[in-house]
């Protein structure tokens, strides 16, 4: 790849593929001179969806806010799939923030993928989400070091159970 090719794919991967976010920062003009073809793009959006997926993790939640950044230039329904699989395999296990943040990323990414997406994918995904929302209610509050409650706008177990049954809440509109 050549240089211009490489820098080109530095901003739109760095952006999520944002064009918005690229203008909000001044970085818009700059990639429109490399003259992209909406072909590699989609193949960057390929990649970034590959990549991020690879990252998730039950320790933080960075990888399922890019994909849900993803979701909103670019809707792909192995971005639903894929936190999903993950979600369901791993994310009981983690702690009560991290399970918050996924389920609230699945809503998110559901809302986006909504056009592509099958009624049984929708199902089992608002499904998993209600059960990992459920756990977060009945169990105790779990924190691992680094989350602190103050960082997410969560008090104490009374305001992550009223974030969770607003989820739980979302999920029920939506049926």
């Amino acid at each position: 790849m050549d240089d211009e090719i490489l820098r080109a794919k530095r901003l739109f991967t760095s952006f999520d593929g944002s064009t918005f976010n690229m203008f909000r920062e001044g970085r818009l003009e700059e990639y429109k001179q490399y003259n992209i073809s909406k072909e590699l793009e989609m193949n960057w959006f390929n990649e970034l969806i590959d990549q991020c997926s690879k990252e998730l993790s039950i320790k933080d939640w960075h990888a399922v806010y890019r994909l849900d950044s993803i979701a909103s230039n670019y809707q792909d329904v192995r971005i639903l799939k894929n936190v999903l699989s993950f979600a369901s395999r791993n994310i009981m296990s983690s702690d009560s923030i991290v399970k918050l943040m996924y389920a609230e990323g699945i809503i998110e990414i559901i809302n986006k993928t909504k056009k592509l997406i099958s009624d049984d994918l929708r199902i089992e995904a608002y499904k998993t989400t209600f059960l990992i929302l459920e756990d977060i209610i009945k169990k105790p509050l779990v924190i691992d070091p680094g989350h602190e409650l103050e960082n997410y706008n969560i008090k104490d177990k009374k305001t992550l159970n009223d974030r969770a049954k607003r989820s739980i809440e979302k999920i029920k509109n939506d049926f």
